[in-house]
């Protein structure tokens, strides 16, 4: 004793081994507390025994990455959020995250394919039932909100049989779609309601879903539509791209494996059934699969025309609701007018409308690719649009006359004046025949929300 007292070095170690020992048993004490079963742990799987997604396993991703605690995890990733601008904090694999509830501390760690949640075996019973219900409670409240980033998901994987998500940053809204106002309002009222119909669905005895047939012409906002439908509803998007889906089964799973609060789109459909049979397409849109797995989703299908379709697949209850896109009228062009250029009136618009009368029509994807590329004047921009409806795509026009706009800013020299130069620069014009085909009366409909 007398030796260690006296021994310089010993003296100025001491404190050393004090704290070398105080850091040990700190770093042995939980593998010792586990060793003698002081903690329980229990495993929420991205997955469920049956493939289907774990409703829990969304609902605890959502609350964890809510809690303040998050930026005191040992590793945590930094990723780019709705805005290259917003910069969100993501739990990294393999780490621990901390919570307290009813003055319990409890920890989660995030595995590849699962959470794993740690609980002391004397607050299992107190607290884990109620933990739960406040994740869930929390995760809902989030979903309300419209707080949490949405997806999109594809099935891109070379057997089209699972999905991959990218986040879903689509900018439209029924603000900027151009849709005849008084259909655009009676599409909303729907959705509105749909959301507030949960109890009143279970009451009928019928699954929490909506259906939807989106047909017309390419380029005439079918896809913007939907769009605009997943940020109205704060829902994530499944793409389904069924030349990529082997067979019946697959197509099953891949329905089975879609979560709640998404808009599942099947997209060309009518080109689909006229290469393989609708058995399997029947199962998928009103099939017992479907109403296990289809609570508080909304179908979409879209195509170009429903003319060769078979009746029975399109009837009530397979699909709700029929809403027709047109090429663009009058209506809709004003409203393109406002969005891409800020113009509500213009000298020019009567000129326009009269053309619009005389049976001239566009898609509203080639009348807003004109007013892109001349955005920086909205005169030369109308006048765009009134030579492609003059020329109406095949060079010899409609039988209406080349008006002059009486406008001295559009000479013969610039490269965005004539029919000649936009046909080459954007290659999107129909054939004549196909023009006369697609306005035919037998594709519209009377009333295009039934």
């Amino acid at each position: 004793m007398v030796l260690f007292l006296c021994n310089p070095i010993l003296v100025l170690l001491t404190p050393f081994f004090l704290f070398l020992f105080l850091l040990l048993s700190i770093r042995w004490w939980r593998p010792i507390q586990d060793w003698f079963h002081v903690y329980q742990f229990f495993r929420v799987p991205l997955l469920n025994q049956t493939m289907q997604h774990n409703h829990l396993y969304r609902n605890l991703s959502l609350y964890l990455h809510s809690l303040p605690s998050i930026q005191d995890s040992d590793f945590s990733n930094l990723l780019t959020g709705p805005t290259q601008h917003d910069v969100i904090l993501s739990l990294g694999p393999n780490q621990t995250i901390h919570d307290h509830f009813l003055g319990a501390t409890v920890s989660w760690s995030n595995e590849p394919t699962a959470f794993v949640l740690k609980i002391r075996k004397s607050d299992r019973r107190r607290i884990l039932r109620p933990y739960l219900h406040h994740i869930s409670a929390v995760a809902a409240e989030i979903n309300q909100q419209g707080n949490r980033d949405l997806r999109l998901f594809v099935n891109a994987d070379a057997d089209g049989t699972s999905w991959r998500s990218v986040p879903f940053t689509h900018p439209s809204t029924f603000d900027t779609i151009a849709m005849e106002p008084d259909l655009k309002s009676r599409v909303k009222s729907d959705l509105e309601s749909f959301l507030k119909a949960k109890q009143y669905y279970h009451r009928l005895g019928r699954v929490w879903k909506r259906s939807f047939l989106l047909y017309g012409p390419s380029g005439t906002g079918k896809s913007s539509f939907v769009a605009a439908m997943a940020n109205f509803l704060c829902y994530d998007v499944y793409d389904i791209d069924l030349s990529k889906v082997p067979g019946d089964s697959d197509l099953k799973l891949l329905l089975l494996q879609t979560t709640p609060r998404s808009i599942v789109v099947v997209e060309d459909l009518d080109r689909f059934l006229a290469e393989k049979s609708t058995a399997g397409m029947l199962n998928f849109m009103d099939g017992v699969l479907s109403s296990c797995c289809g609570e508080e989703r909304v179908m979409v299908f879209t195509m170009n025309s429903k003319e060769n379709v078979d009746p029975n697949l399109l009837r009530p209850g397979r699909v709700d609701v029929h809403i027709h896109f047109p090429l663009c009228d009058f209506s809709a062009f004003k409203t393109l007018a406002s969005s891409y250029l800020g113009v509500k009136e213009h000298k020019l618009f009567p000129q326009v409308e009269e053309i619009f009368q005389n049976g001239a029509s566009l898609s509203p994807a080639e009348i807003g690719e004109l007013m892109i590329a001349n955005r920086s004047s909205p005169s030369r921009a109308i006048k765009s649009v009134i030579t492609a409806l003059q020329t109406d795509g095949d060079g010899r026009g409609r039988g209406l006359n080349q008006q002059h706009t009486g406008d001295d800013e559009l000479d013969e020299d610039d490269g965005l004046r004539t029919a000649k130069d936009l046909r080459k620069l954007y290659g999107f014009f129909r054939l004549r025949v196909a023009r006369r085909s697609s306005s035919s009366p037998n594709s519209t409909l009377a009333s295009p929300l039934r």
